[in-house]
């Protein structure tokens, strides 16, 4: 079992940053891929950014978020960290960490594998 906490949402100006973590415990974290999806007001999931495992530095990235955020992780720290740049206001939305076995599962956010509870981002106008 893994659970995962996220941390580091808010409210921000648009054009403004904030950096998203995911904290996870339970099991090694570096045998996992993790991924950040969304849900805005009304939406379904969204994918935003992926990563693998450590020994495999592949990441992945929704087209909207390409340049303004990095995703990254510290496996000594058991934390995966979601970097947003230049906030929109369509960022807005519940921000979620999942970790998985599967590179497929943190991609679609379907099949097995964990998730936190979330945490909001509001980026204002």
């Amino acid at each position: 079992q893994v659970q995962l906490v996220e941390s580091g949402g808010g409210l921000v100006q648009a054009g403004g940053s904030l950096r998203l973590s995911c904290t996870a415990s339970g099991r090694s974290f570096d045998e996992y891929a993790v991924g950040w999806l969304r849900q805005a007001p009304g939406k379904g999931r969204e994918f935003v950014a992926a990563i693998a495992w450590y020994s495999d530095s592949k990441t992945h990235y929704v087209d909207s978020v390409k340049g303004r955020f990095t995703i990254s992780r510290d496996d000594a720290k058991n934390t995966a960290y979601l970097h947003m740049n230049s906030l929109k206001p369509e960022d807005t939305a519940v921000y979620y960490c999942a970790a998985s076995s599967s590179y497929s599962m943190v991609l679609t956010g379907t099949g097995p594998g964990y998730w936190g509870q979330g945490t909001q981002v509001t980026v204002s106008s």
